[in-house]
């Protein structure tokens, strides 16, 4: 890079990133440029005002993040209704943490995003954690060569304090079971779920792919009723310590459970099961949009949109 640019850097043509730092501060200098974007995004053909029954011109107001009808003064508030509502923080300090969550592979800590954009960890929780409910998925059409697996998260059940033992949904060992399929190349959904019997498995199998497709799973007993269910059903016998059978493996959505485990593991250390679902709502959503040329930013501010803040977090 010439020293002439040092003080307007730019992002090298070689990198990785599709969208670094530095143009999201060009992109997003301050909260006004931030609740313009908010209006283009969430107001695309324009505002429209219940009293001029019509969409009309709205002017910005100066004292306030709110725009007045140009012919009634009709007072339109962006922010209510989304993730942004109620909240003291700056609309700029709501992105940034967007950004920081979106630019990391394995996710961030609340305790990070609260020391990098400098708010209490109280704050930076509940930003977490409204930032990441509107990232949930339900899909209920995959469809093609699907793998279907379980997973288990969480400590043993000896291990646990008393005061959590009874209230704990667990599966073997005091631990939560989550249900999960992929399609081969396509989406994946994880699913906590109350335990690890076939008619729970079996109805998220009805209620997430569509009938005729080839399904490939372990040697679980619970699977058995596939067929007639009218899925095609392949196996692989992991007890014989065989992994792939000719195309019949599961080692896409095992892949998957590695990459939300060691996440979990290396950056919150632990989860607990009431929050469970969030976080693999979040790793979803990521492996998801996994090789898309648009940057995983712009996919997380695609999700804001009005009525997220009914759904309170907790």
């Amino acid at each position: 890079m010439s020293k002439a640019y040092r003080n307007n850097p730019v992002r090298c043509d070689s990198s990785d990133s599709p969208y670094s730092l530095m143009e999201f501060e060009r992109q997003y200098p301050d909260d006004a440029a931030c609740l313009e974007s908010l209006i283009q995004s969430l107001y695309p053909n324009g505002i429209y005002c219940p009293t001029c029954k019509a969409v009309t011109k709205h002017h910005r107001e100066a004292k306030r993040p709110s725009y007045a009808c140009q012919n009634c003064g009709h007072h339109e508030h962006p922010m209510k209704g989304t993730i942004f509502e109620d909240s003291a923080t700056s609309l700029k300090l709501w992105f940034y943490a967007i950004y920081l969550m979106s630019a990391t592979r394995c996710g961030i800590s609340a305790k990070q995003i609260g020391r990098e954009i400098g708010v209490t960890y109280k704050t930076a929780w509940r930003m977490f954690h409204l930032i990441r409910k509107m990232l949930e998925e339900e899909p209920n059409d995959l469809s093609g060569n699907v793998e279907i697996d379980e997973s288990f998260y969480g400590g043993k059940a000896k291990n646990k304090h008393a005061i959590k033992k009874p209230n704990q949904k667990s599966g073997p060992a005091g631990k939560t079971v989550v249900w999960g399929a992929v399609e081969r190349g396509g989406r994946v959904v994880a699913r906590v779920v109350p335990d690890g019997k076939y008619p729970t498995l079996l109805e998220q199998v009805r209620s997430r792919v569509l009938p005729e497709s080839m399904v490939f799973t372990d040697e679980a007993d619970q699977y058995s009723a596939l067929p007639s269910m009218g899925y095609q059903h392949k196996r692989v016998n992991h007890t014989a310590r065989v992994y792939v059978d000719g195309d019949a493996h599961t080692n896409t959505i095992e892949g998957f459970w590695s990459l939300t485990k060691n996440g979990i593991r290396g950056v919150y250390r632990n989860v607990s099961h009431k929050y469970l679902q969030m976080y693999l709502n979040e790793y979803a959503f990521r492996f998801n949009r996994r090789g898309r040329q648009s940057p995983m930013f712009h996919h997380f501010m695609g999700r804001i949109q009005k009525g997220q803040r009914l759904n309170k977090v907790g």
